[in-house]
């Protein structure tokens, strides 16, 4: 493999409190070193003149949907749709059919990842056996096959005592474990956010509670145990504040949002229909703030996608009957950008910090970072073009957005995964 050098771009890193014009250099996979006027001789060189180079983009909540469900994605296409968004990492959801829990089934999402060979594929694997909620699944021999995490995420795990067994034994791994916090008590039969816009549409809503319960009670649990907790694609204020104040009591939590969370709310739902239907539901305006703001002080310290494919036909059911979920990976970046860093509400470092160190870290994950000798996963963007959301040309095998049409502002230029190119928009 030839050397790379990525020449004249505003290097941001923020693992390294690195934040200036420097070239990049890669050998073997792995960052040389960062300076400036680095020797390209014998080099090949990608000019990053006015873009932004960045540590890869993780992704800690995709679902790839395979083994099972490959009308929907594959790990082929979302790998595809992973690296045209600039993410370089993604942790796969073990709720597929058969569920990810055992370690046969970790062992292929790993192996078709590094078949495909984009993206770095990463599973998780299920909390419980089957994702029942009942018996734990084997987290040793599942780890050993190369899983990252476990969750029983798209489902709540009900019993605290099994949350419990969970978050004392994850901890001879030194892995976390990741909820969806969800009370089905609370939010069975419920297809929106509880508010005036469900009301108005005939529809039944989930309370804000249905998420604050289990988040309280996860938390709990955490600091009884001492366990690593992560807490998936919050959306409440409530929620917010009980992961801050946690934080500050020193439990082991890490938090997500995502770019849904923070653009929309539920009034989306009256005009973008089924393509506006997730779970967390979108909430009102003021929780949408509240998620902003815990991206701001790091509160949520991660932004995750959901990505969450569906074919066409399970998204044009009625809205009652229509599955939760829309894509991501392809987005994630512009939103961001354009919401809170066009908006002035963070800066590119702590974007990055946000999409590259803090998930890496989360985890204990390789990447997120350009230090001599770290891998070389990279993500290089214009934070400043321009860009019309068009879902026909997604690299994802669906479509189900709600930003199609929308004009946002950044886009990924290339993606570099071991100082291979695997993608580039001048060849996409």
């Amino acid at each position: 493999m030839k050397p790379i050098v990525i020449r004249g771009g505003r290097v941001i890193d923020p693992s390294r409190r690195v934040d200036g014009k420097l070239d990049v250099l890669i050998a073997e996979g792995r960052i040389v070193g960062l300076g400036e006027s680095l020797d390209s001789t014998d080099a090949d060189v990608i000019d990053a003149s006015g873009l932004i180079v960045a540590p890869g983009l993780i992704d800690l909540h995709v679902h790839l949907r395979e083994p099972g469900f490959e009308h929907k994605e594959t790990i082929r296409t979302g790998s595809a749709s992973a690296v045209a968004g600039g993410f370089t990492t993604v942790v796969a959801m073990p709720n597929t059919d058969p569920p990810i829990d055992n370690s046969a089934t970790v062992g292929f999402v790993l192996a078709e990842g590094r078949r495909v060979g984009l993206a770095r594929v990463l599973p998780s694997g299920a909390i419980t056996v089957g994702q029942k909620g009942e018996q734990l699944a084997e987290f040793g021999e599942m780890v050993k096959a190369g899983a990252v995490t476990v969750t029983d995420d798209g489902k709540p795990v009900t019993r605290a005592s099994v949350m419990r067994l969970a978050l004392e034994y994850a901890q001879t791994f030194d892995i976390p474990v990741s909820v969806h916090a969800e009370d089905h008590d609370l939010s069975r039969g419920g297809v929106m956010n509880e508010g005036i816009t469900a009301t108005r549409l005939g529809l039944t809503g989930i309370p804000n509670a249905a998420e604050d319960v289990m988040i309280a009670r996860d938390l709990q649990l955490a600091e009884l145990t001492g366990g690593r907790l992560h807490i998936q694609h919050v959306s409440t204020r409530r929620g917010v504040e009980m992961i801050r104040e946690a934080r500050a009591r020193g439990i082991r939590v890490s938090a997500e949002a995502t770019p849904h969370h923070f653009t929309l709310t539920d009034e989306a739902v009256v005009s973008y229909g089924t393509d506006a239907k997730m779970n967390p539901p979108l909430r009102s305006e003021a929780d949408r703030d509240a998620v902003i703001q815990g991206v701001i002080d790091g509160t949520l310290d991660v932004i995750a996608t959901d990505h969450a494919p569906h074919h066409y036909d399970e998204k044009e059911q009625a809205f009652d009957d229509a599955p939760f979920g829309i894509v991501g990976l392809e987005t994630a970046l512009g939103l961001a950008l354009t919401e809170l860093v066009h908006r002035k509400r963070i800066d590119l470092p702590t974007l990055i910090e946000r999409m590259s160190c803090a998930p890496a870290r989360a985890f204990g994950l390789p990447g997120g970072t350009l230090g001599e000798g770290s891998l070389a996963d990279v993500t290089i963007f214009d934070p400043d073009v321009e860009w019309l959301v068009q879902p026909e040309d997604f690299l994802s095998l669906s479509r189900n957005t709600p930003f199609a049409g929308w004009r946002l502002k950044g886009r990924p230029v290339a993606t570099l995964v071991g100082g291979r190119v695997v993608w580039s928009a001048t060849k996409s």
